[in-house]
């Protein structure tokens, strides 16, 4: 939108017929005869050309008016300041993720919706840690979403010894986020099963958690009650095999409660998705917006057509038209 900072100028434009009252007195006064006869090529081209000088005149005395009225095109935007949060996706990767309860299988569903949580976080920095009977770092925290996919793409079951060593996997979390800067920090720990190897009592983890400031969310993965797993027979064939679900759930929602996350259940890939959903509108960016209004002088084109017009006027009338004045 333009504005004028100097609307009062636009009075000015009353020169304008002032001009013309002037220019259509000063017309009559001239050679008065009683035919035109006697001049045959009187009305050639330059003839009607005569009044062009005058319009050009006017309509560079109306843009040097506008442009004296200062007219500025308002610009409105936002700048914004993103504060984001660190988290880092602790995934078990034992070989009960194999089973089919979920569509194709624990472990690839839960690679899926982790990678539709990360696209939905531009703002923060995200890593990867993945457990089994050990725990490593698959990804450091990065605002890298290409690599961090191609890494979780990656994920597989049996690079490590199998268990499920969900101590481990949360104090690995934990050492990715001790130092970081962030004022939130969250660890989103999903796995299948009960603890039953490693180091690190989980809730010894935990009590860490807790002092350091991460709050920690559990999701437990499994149907209730058995689920069918795929197993190798004498053959070299698959079969499966029909197992008892065992999640530690008790475990699970102590971590949760005590560093202040929650605790979830996973019986299908819909609800693991609503799981992601819900934990990804519970932890919210920061985002500061600072609104603006930038105004640029545009007075500078409508000076340059009033004198483009005026000269150009002045042009016609004492070189093209001069015989006729």
């Amino acid at each position: 939108m333009i504005s004028f900072a100097h609307p009062w100028v636009f009075w000015l434009l009353a020169i304008v017929p002032v001009m013309g009252v002037w220019y259509l007195y000063r017309g009559r006064v001239g050679l008065t005869v009683s035919t035109v006869d006697t001049f045959p090529n009187i009305r050639t081209a330059k003839y009607w050309l005569r009044h062009v000088p005058f319009a050009l005149l006017c309509g560079g005395v109306v843009f040097i008016v506008i442009a004296l009225a200062r007219p500025q095109v308002a610009e409105n935007g936002s700048s914004s300041t993103t504060h984001g949060i660190d988290i880092v996706l602790a995934l078990d990767i034992s070989g009960s993720m194999l089973a089919r309860d979920f569509n194709p299988d624990r472990i690839a569903a839960a690679k899926d919706v982790a990678a539709e949580f990360i696209n939905d976080r531009p703002s923060d920095r995200i890593g990867l840690v993945v457990f089994a009977g050990e725990s490593f770092t698959q990804s450091p925290l990065t605002t890298d979403r290409a690599t961090l996919l191609n890494l979780l793409a990656r994920v597989e079951t049996g690079v490590v010894d199998d268990g499920t060593a969900i101590g481990s996997g949360l104090a690995t979390a934990i050492n990715r986020l001790k130092d970081s800067p962030a004022k939130s920090k969250v660890v989103i720990l999903l796995t299948d099963g009960e603890n039953n190897t490693g180091r690190v009592a989980p809730m010894t983890a935990a009590e860490i958690a807790q002092t350091l400031g991460i709050k920690v969310y559990t999701i437990g993965v499994g149907t209730r009650g058995e689920a069918p797993y795929p197993m190798r027979d004498a053959w070299g064939g698959t079969v499966m095999v029909t197992m008892p679900v065992e999640i530690d759930e008790e475990i699970l929602t102590d971590i949760a409660s005590l560093t202040g996350g929650e605790y979830f259940r996973a019986t299908d890939r819909r609800s693991l998705a609503a799981i992601y959903e819900q934990i990804n509108r519970l932890e919210t960016s920061e985002v500061e917006v600072n609104e603006y209004t930038r105004k640029n002088e545009v007075y500078g084109r409508f000076l340059l057509w009033g004198l483009i017009l005026s000269i150009i006027g002045f042009c016609v009338k004492y070189l093209f038209l001069r015989p006729l004045v």
